[in-house]
């Protein structure tokens, strides 16, 4: 679906840290469509083995060589070698902006791409996402009792 000629289709290169892609209750559903509107698609991190494995349990096709380059030089190297006419880094902390901005990425957050896209964050992530006010937590428990985690 990539080339380093630029021909694929698609607007953008997306890449996803590898703790913002798990904040999402499907991630091969994510990158199913995520591939439909973008040249290339991957996941990377500092931890390369983790993202190794992670790409190999949820049996995703990963368009990036991360080699043992750290994140820095993984996302100035992807930029080269992955022309599109933009690049979104899905990531969640303040040092993942930075990278973004410092490289050329437009930065985003799971919460804003999950939204945009239709995706469903996990459940487990939701609560530190939006935080833990009253209001998280009375959603929290309509949602555990709908779904049957709660008798009455």
């Amino acid at each position: 679906m990539s080339d380093s000629e630029g021909t694929a289709g698609g607007e953008m290169t997306l890449a996803f840290e590898l703790d913002a892609l798990r904040q999402f209750e499907d991630p091969e559903t994510v990158f199913a469509e995520a591939r439909e509107w973008s040249r290339a698609v991957g996941v990377v991190a500092n931890d390369t083995e983790a993202v190794s494995s992670f790409v190999a349990a949820h049996d995703l096709t990963q368009d990036f060589d991360l080699g043992d380059r750290d994140i820095w030089l993984t996302m100035e190297h992807v930029r080269e070698s992955h022309p599109a006419p933009r690049y979104v880094f899905v990531g969640t902390s303040p040092e993942d902006r930075r990278i973004a901005d410092a490289t050329g990425w437009e930065f985003r957050h799971p919460t804003t791409v999950a939204e945009k896209a239709g995706w469903e964050l996990s459940q487990s992530d939701r609560p530190a996402q939006s935080g833990s006010g009253p209001l998280d937590r009375l959603r929290s428990r309509i949602s555990a009792f709908f779904s049957g985690g709660s008798d009455g």
